[in-house]
Order: structure tokens, then C-alpha cells, then sequence
């Protein structure tokens, strides 16, 4: 059951994370009672829908902003559970709603159309890797448009670890898209200021070796490969698909895929398909994709393409691409996109960079290639990818072969 945060103004007896004592602690913003800063924090009237999803292990952080947020906005939601519970749950989405999520191809939220800004603005609360893990598994965010924020200065979050100086807590970046989205709502600032009051008050408090935060039992395994991969291959379908060339001098537009391959790897399926283009597909550009114009004489249309993908999936599909730039080619042509796991963001490695880097670095051996072109060769390495992790995923929890 999804747990909604309320915020009853009482406070209760616990053991200091801090010191290590006992004292009376505030049950709204968590801080003991003489740091407590709910006085500070005002009240708004926003217009815009905020929508916070919180990882578990998020709630009863001493040092979490989201409950600031949900205490401060008038129009606020913060929906609390566990990550499986969450991604069956029917949240609570609002027509023209979006996800605040900084993905690679998100466009940044001042640079949308004022027409086009979201009415509801769903935020992700938890650490940079808890929130990968809540937009990687629940489907229904990727179902919604992504936007980001382009801070001009460094977040003032400085008693949490941030993965880069740019990183801002919930509380900093819902204040500043809602500057972006509703410049003449008062009381965002003053919000800020009661942020900034938590942060100085924590850091005039000495540290101590008992901190909460210092976990002994903590060690490294890969808890992040995703549960579709680590408990069955079954209905796993690896997709990898080729874009559109684009036009030299002309701003980058959103391109449809003009090749797409995947693979069930549980019953071995296949699905290829050449789709037809308004640009033509020059020479020096099927060379690049390692393809020929003979395998794009009988390519479908757009609707042909979408029809054919349809009735390849099966409902207890899931997705798995490398990159998240496959699964927004099949939204740029209308594609169905079911549960979908990208395989960059899974946390296996020490190593970073492209697919082929990846499999040189883990030593990982490619089956075969049962497509054409660049794309065949790249599926096939993804495929291997996927056999890698789920061998990865047996080896640390003992779990079974398919």
C-alpha cells in the first residue's frame, strides 16, 4: 500500500543520530527539537501539481527535503514504498504531467514553450542511485515527457554527498521549476531560506564517530541488475534500433528509427525491420550502418513498423536496450514501449563508456549475429551483455538457471 506522508506537528523520543544520545525529536522535519526549523518554513499557494515518489529508505532520513517540500506547497503530493509497490500502483498522474529527471535527451524546462510546460511536475526523492533505480523500474514514468534543469550554480546541499557540483536536493530543484514554471508564486524564496537554516544549523553540530550514516556491514554487490534479468530470461526482449540521418545546419529534431532488431531471448524470436524514411539513405550513410539500399526495398511504413512491434511483444515482455536513446526512437515513431531496463544505468562495473567498451573491459563473449548491418553486431553484444549480468546475478544470490 503506498504510504502518503502527512504532517502532524509532534514530536517523540529517539536516540540521536548525531551524538549518539537520547532526546526529544520533531516528527515533521526530523531534527531534534532545538534545531527544529518548522517555523521557518512557509506555507505556498502553488499552482503547479507536485507529485514526489520517495524511495523507501528515504523516509526517515533526518536530512530529507522532500518532507520540507511536501510541508511548504499547498499543491503537493509525496507518495512513499517500495520500489516494486510503486511500479504496480496506479499513481496518481494529472493530464499534461511530467517527470523533472535530468535524462540525456530531456529538454530543459525553460526552454519548453510556455504552451507546453507541464501541469504537474513528478519529482524523484532519494539518493542519485536510488533514483535511477525508481525511474528504471516503474514503467509509467517512462511514459512521460522528461524534462531538466540547467543550474548556473553549484547546490547548496553541502551536508549530503551529491554525485557532482551541479546536483540539487528535491527542495532545490522543485523551487527552481517552479521559477521556470510559475515565476509570480510567493514564497519560494522564503523556502530556500529555511532550507539553507537546516543546512547551517547541521554543520554547527560537531561530528561524531557514531553517525548513523557509517554502515560496517556494507559491501559491494549488484543489487542494481534488474529483477527481470536476474530472476528470468524468459521474457526479456533486447532491442537495438538505427536512426534517421540527420541534415547538416538544421537544429537536432527528434528522428524516427529507420532499422530496428530485437530478440526474445527466452524462446529465441526475432524481430528486423527496414523502415521507410522521408530522407533518403545515402550511400556514405548505410556504409556508416553497414547495410545496403537492397535491404531497404521492401522497408515499412511508420504504421506498418508500430503494427509489426505490437504483435511481436507479449505482455510480460520487458525491454532491455542499452542506451536510452533506443527507447526514445520507438516514442519518436509511436512505438510501444513496455517495462523497459536500460543497460547503461545498471551499476555491474567499475568500467564506463560504450557497449563495445564494456564487453572488451568484463571479458564478455558475443554469440552470434543473426542481423544485418551495424545494429546485428550491437544487439548480438547486448545480448551477451544481458546472459552476463543474469550469470552476475546468480553468482551473488544463488539463484537458479532458467
Amino acid at each position: 500500500m503506498l504510504r502518503t506522508e502527512r504532517t502532524n506537528l509532534v514530536s517523540e523520543t529517539v536516540d540521536d543520530p548525531d551524538d549518539g544520545s537520547t532526546r526529544r525529536r520533531c516528527y515533521v522535519c526530523f531534527r531534534p527539537e532545538n534545531l527544529c526549523f518548522c517555523d521557518a518554513i512557509p506555507r505556498i499557494n502553488n499552482r503547479t501539481s507536485i507529485l514526489i515518489l520517495q524511495h523507501a529508505r528515504e523516509r526517515f532520513h533526518p536530512f530529507n527535503t522532500a518532507r520540507i517540500v511536501k510541508q511548504a506547497l499547498a499543491n503537493s503530493q509525496l507518495l512513499v514504498d517500495r520500489t516494486e509497490n510503486l511500479a504496480t500502483a496506479q499513481l496518481p498522474f494529472l493530464d499534461q504531467a511530467g517527470l523533472l529527471y535530468p535524462g540525456r535527451d530531456a529538454p530543459v524546462l525553460s526552454d519548453v514553450a510556455v504552451s507546453e510546460r507541464p501541469r504537474q511536475l513528478v519529482i524523484i526523492d532519494g539518493t542519485w542511485h536510488q533514483a535511477k533505480t525508481l525511474v528504471r523500474d516503474i514503467p509509467r514514468l517512462s511514459e512521460l515527457p522528461c524534462y531538466r534543469l540547467a543550474p548556473d550554480s553549484p547546490g547548496r546541499y553541502r551536508i549530503r554527498r551529491e554525485p557532482n557540483a551541479t546536483s540539487l536536493s528535491t527542495l532545490e530543484a522543485t523551487v527552481a521549476a517552479l521559477k521556470v514554471l510559475e515565476p509570480e508564486t510567493q514564497g519560494l524564496d522564503q523556502l530556500v531560506s529555511a532550507f539553507n537554516t537546516m543546512i547551517e544549523q547541521q554543520l554547527a553540530v560537531p561530528k561524531v564517530a557514531t553517525s548513523w550514516r557509517v554502515n560496517q556491514h556494507r559491501r559491494r554487490n549488484h543489487v542494481n541488475i534488474p529483477r527481470a534479468i536476474s530472476h528470468s530470461l524468459d521474457h526479456v526482449v533486447v532491442a537495438y534500433g538505427e536512426s534517421s540521418a540527420g541534415q547538416p545546419g538544421q537544429a537536432r529534431r527528434p528522428r524516427p528509427p529507420v532499422y530496428w532488431v530485437a530478440e526474445r531471448i527466452g524462446s529465441g524470436e526475432r524481430f528486423e525491420a527496414a523502415i521507410q524514411s522521408d530522407k533518403s539513405n545515402s550511400d556514405p550513410f548505410l556504409t556508416h550502418l553497414k547495410l545496403t539500399a537492397e535491404q531497404f526495398k521492401s522497408a515499412v511504413t511508420a504504421e506498418e513498423f508500430r503494427s509489426h512491434w505490437e504483435n511481436f511483444l507479449q505482455p510480460e515482455d520487458t525491454l532491455a536496450v542499452y542506451h536510452q536513446s533506443s527507447v526514445q526512437l520507438l516514442k519518436n515513431i509511436g512505438g510501444k514501449v513496455v517495462r523497459c531496463h536500460v543497460l547503461k544505468s545498471v551499476d555491474f562495473t567499475n568500467h564506463r563508456g560504450t557497449l563495445e567498451e564494456i564487453i572488451h573491459a568484463e571479458g564478455i563473449v558475443s554469440g552470434p549475429i543473426h542481423h544485418a548491418g551495424r545494429a546485428g553486431e550491437r544487439l548480438a553484444k547486448a545480448v551477451a551483455l544481458v546472459r552476463h549480468l543474469r550469470e552476475m546475478a546468480q553468482a551473488d544470490c544463488g539463484l537458479p538457471d532458467n
